[in-house]
């Protein structure tokens, strides 16, 4: 009987008690299987990690896995137009990357401002203004006034004055640097203006065109004032080839600069002597 006990254990069966014949009879010992919260087992613990494990997590646990930073967004690239491609633009020329004046157009210069300002931090020199170098950008800069935005010239005109809602008009506002020409409050045309310095301020208040003269040339100045529209004493509307050269880096002597010819030729054509005049801020 021994010996039949010692086959069986050897086979992987265990011996079974007599049955009723007499004779033992073998069973199937199933693997010995590990417990997931026991400690029977090479593994009984549950911890799946080496004994040198240098992570550090607690047992049972797996180690999270580093999530990729994301991509950064394109905000803004070449071909592009709109408010905020001009407030760039503006940004960048409060640091010396963009010299021209702001368009809102994103074109060749525009791009190739952005490679150099990427280029300088350490970016990718993709000339696409995406949002990290936006980040840069803003954190170098201040927003930018609205003299700043439209440096040469294109601001909206401002709501007009109401002292322009009635009859033929020149209205002229200092806080868009515009002049509108408007008839019974309907706007006719709009044009950018300059005018005279700190020294020599245009005056403000409610005029009237005395005196139109075509080719006038200044006596006091030597200069000439094509177009001119004379409003109060040597004050007038004129034509002016120094704003249309230099932009608003320059001033007048307190008369209202027009940089447009075509666009004053057409309004020197329109006026008539006792037509209003409207200067205001």
């Amino acid at each position: 009987m021994g010996a039949v006990v010692a086959v069986a254990l050897v086979g992987g069966c265990k011996a079974q008690a007599d049955g009723s014949d007499g004779k033992a009879h073998p069973v199937r010992i199933s693997p010995t299987k590990t417990d997931s919260g026991g400690s029977g087992g090479s593994g009984g613990s549950g911890d799946s990690r080496g004994p040198d494990d240098p992570s550090g997590a607690p047992a049972g646990t797996s180690t999270p896995k580093p999530v990729p930073t994301p991509a950064p967004k394109t905000l803004l690239a070449p071909g592009q137009r709109g408010d905020q491609v001009r407030e760039m633009q503006a940004r960048l020329r409060q640091i010396a990357w963009f010299f021209e004046n702001p368009s809102g157009t994103y074109g060749s210069s525009t791009t190739s401002a952005v490679k150099g300002f990427q280029a300088k931090r350490g970016l990718p020199r993709t000339g696409t203004t995406d949002t990290v170098t936006w980040q840069k950008l803003v954190g170098m800069t201040r927003k930018p006034t609205k003299y700043e935005l439209y440096s040469g010239g294109g601001i909206p005109a401002s709501k007009p004055d109401k002292r322009c809602l009635t009859g033929r008009v020149m209205c002229i506002s200092k806080e868009s640097r515009t002049l509108t020409w408007m008839i019974d409050g309907r706007t006719v045309s709009t044009m950018d203006v300059r005018f005279g310095s700190q020294y020599t301020p245009t005056r403000d208040g409610t005029f009237t065109v005395y005196w139109k003269s075509r080719h006038h040339v200044s006596t006091l100045f030597d200069t000439a004032m094509p177009y001119a529209m004379f409003f109060s004493g040597g004050q007038a509307v004129h034509y002016s080839s120094d704003f249309a050269a230099t932009g608003y880096n320059g001033a007048s002597h307190g008369c209202v600069n027009v940089r447009d010819e075509k666009k004053i030729a057409s309004l020197f054509a329109q006026v008539k002597k006792g037509d209003k005049v409207v200067v205001y801020k």
